[in-house]
């Protein structure tokens, strides 16, 4: 079973079982999600359209069409909630293909550890990403290059929330 190779490798195996599915109604993965909360499971799966936000009905047929590849592929061998949604506004940039789709969007970057100008967060326009590094334009015209290894998270933020 899957869920024996950790959390990591079971979200991999069910991406790999329901992305046919998903992308067969015009859907999009932007990630998939196995975790543990409490004494409780979580299987979540984060779709994403092409320029239209995705709604209960949207979320419900996706459901739906995924809950049968899952139960006949039996991939997690202990109980577990589905949840089928969208990542949202604040969602995470998480892979490589999410900078790119991202880029020129406005993010937000929660930092491990504070940098030299004592930040915890830096928020800016995202000009794009290589390798580890994830270059910021800031509000007041300076850029910044953030090492992703440092950065807990890297969220798209609105215009309220980005300085």
């Amino acid at each position: 079973m899957a869920d024996k190779k950790g959390a990591g490798g079971t979200a991999q195996v069910v991406e790999a079982l329901v992305k046919p599915v998903v992308e067969g109604m015009g859907l999009r993965i932007w990630d998939v999600r196995f975790e543990k909360e409490g004494p409780d499971w979580f299987l979540r799966i984060y779709l994403d359209g092409d320029g239209c936000p995705l709604d209960m009905d949207a979320c419900e047929a996706a459901t739906r069409a995924i809950n049968p590849v899952l139960d006949e592929a039996d991939p997690i061998s202990q109980s577990y909630y589905l949840e089928v949604g969208s990542p949202g506004l604040g969602r995470r940039l998480t892979r490589e293909e999410h900078f790119e789709a991202k880029c020129g969007e406005k993010v937000r970057a929660q930092l491990i550890r504070a940098d030299e100008q004592g930040r915890k967060q830096v928020a800016g326009i995202l000009l794009g990403k290589e390798g580890t590094s994830v270059h910021l334009a800031l509000e007041d015209g300076s850029k910044v290059v953030l090492d992703a290894k440092q950065v807990s998270a890297f969220r798209l933020c609105d215009d309220e929330d980005l300085f």
